[in-house]
């Protein structure tokens, strides 16, 4: 076998193969913008089909990098907050970055997680899904200025010229789950939130009192659920002894299932009685007896969006303009038949 059959594959021959210039396979493996969908696959495609890796080593070396993404994130089962860590793990890897993760959960907040990442050696910092946490300090967040970070949602004093915040807008999706039942007819809509502490919650809940007040529809007390079917199932027995209570927005698909199995139990059918919708959409959610609507978040293009904007600032020179964030990608609706106009 010759040198040059034996010699690792380069981004030039990346570049050969996918067709296009070195300093476009440079682009997308940096997630950079300005890169088409089209082109970007072409790239990667040929990087998976020669088997090029990058050496990371050797680019730290140069370049003063670790070329790898620290997460911090909390240390949960529950399918949003897991499904987004999934997704930016690949996504890393797709613009061949390495990946850490630091778990803030009991006796350690968000900021001794950050902290962790640092002292592993990081180029950035992505803060997945924060919560109030003022045992540790994380009510007002601070990381070292030149280090960049991305947020997918505002963070209380996480602010500067390397800070980009993006992410899904639980204010938009929680007016979108109103605004459906509404729509349907619905006098008013009931809402089970999320535990409070969670902004992720406090969004949802925003969004459903805002399409409220611009319906004109009364608000009605909203029980405080965690995010477990248990406590929708608790929620949901006071809901179905109501009779007025005609619409409810769960702001997860686990309490909605929790509120369905209430409702179930106390004689009230959805949707003829009640109309139920859910967010997240979980696999299992199109199951469901009725199959429930719900409130969808595409979780690898909240990844690949937020990771893009987080490595062109990586490469970003001093001085030079950084990408702005977006304030939120959207969600969408997702119609099945737990909703349905009220009884006449």
């Amino acid at each position: 076998m010759s040198d040059a059959r034996r010699r690792p594959p380069s981004s030039t021959d990346v570049a050969a193969l996918a067709g296009v210039s070195q300093k476009t396979v440079s682009r997308v493996l940096n997630g950079e913008p300005y890169v088409t969908e089209e082109v970007r696959e072409r790239v990667l495609a040929a990087a998976r089909e020669l088997g090029y890796r990058r050496n990371t080593a050797a680019r730290a070396l140069h370049l003063g990098r670790f070329h790898r993404i620290g997460v911090a994130s909390i240390d949960s089962s529950l399918y949003g907050p897991a499904s987004l860590l999934v997704a930016l793990e690949r996504q890393a890897r797709e613009i061949g970055y390495a990946f850490a993760v630091a778990y803030a959960g009991e006796g350690a907040g968000v900021t001794s997680a950050v902290e962790s990442l640092l002292a592993q050696g990081v180029d950035a910092v992505v803060i997945s899904d924060p919560i109030d946490d003022p045992i540790n300090g994380d009510q007002d967040l601070r990381v070292d200025p030149d280090v960049p970070v991305l947020s997918f949602r505002p963070i209380p004093g996480l602010d500067g010229p390397r800070v980009v915040v993006t992410g899904p807008s639980g204010v938009e999706a929680g007016r979108q789950a109103t605004e459906h039942l509404l729509g349907l007819g619905h006098a008013t809509v009931w809402h089970v939130a999320g535990p409070h502490r969670w902004p992720a919650a406090r969004d949802r809940a925003r969004g459903w009192r805002e399409a409220l007040a611009a319906a004109g529809a009364p608000e009605p007390p909203a029980p405080e659920g965690d995010w477990s079917p248990a406590s929708g199932y608790e929620a949901g027995r006071a809901l179905a002894a109501d009779p007025r209570v005609t619409a409810v927005f769960a702001a997860n698909d686990d309490m909605a299932i929790g509120v369905l199995r209430a409702l179930a139990e106390a004689g009230r059918a959805v949707p003829d009685d009640v109309s139920v919708v859910g967010m997240d959409d979980i696999p299992a959610a199109a199951y469901l007896s009725p199959p429930l609507t719900t409130i969808r978040q595409d979780f690898e293009a909240i990844a690949r969006h937020g990771l893009a904007l987080l490595a062109a600032e990586i490469e970003r020179s001093p001085g030079e303009p950084g990408e702005p964030g977006e304030p939120g990608l959207p969600a969408h609706l997702v119609v099945r038949r737990s909703t349905a106009p009220p009884a006449k």
